[in-house]
């Protein structure tokens, strides 16, 4: 299987980076609301975005073999 489908089972030390990585992903995305306002389409787009960031940063922790089960 071409390595871009595998799955990762993330071992102890990889699900705390995913958590660490949401956590940061979060503040941030509370930080953009505090400073730019809760409402609308581009905020709809600002967390779509970080949405898709967090999933990719993830899906890099996750590839590497240290943090793999």
């Amino acid at each position: 299987m071409d390595p871009l489908f595998e799955v990762h089972m993330l071992n102890e030390v990889g699900k705390t980076k995913a958590g660490r990585l949401a956590e940061e992903f979060d503040r941030l995305l509370s930080a953009v609301v505090g400073i730019a306002g809760a409402g609308g389409r581009e905020i709809a787009i600002v967390k779509t975005k970080l949405e898709e960031g967090c999933f990719f940063a993830k899906k890099a922790m996750a590839n590497q073999k240290e943090n793999q089960a």
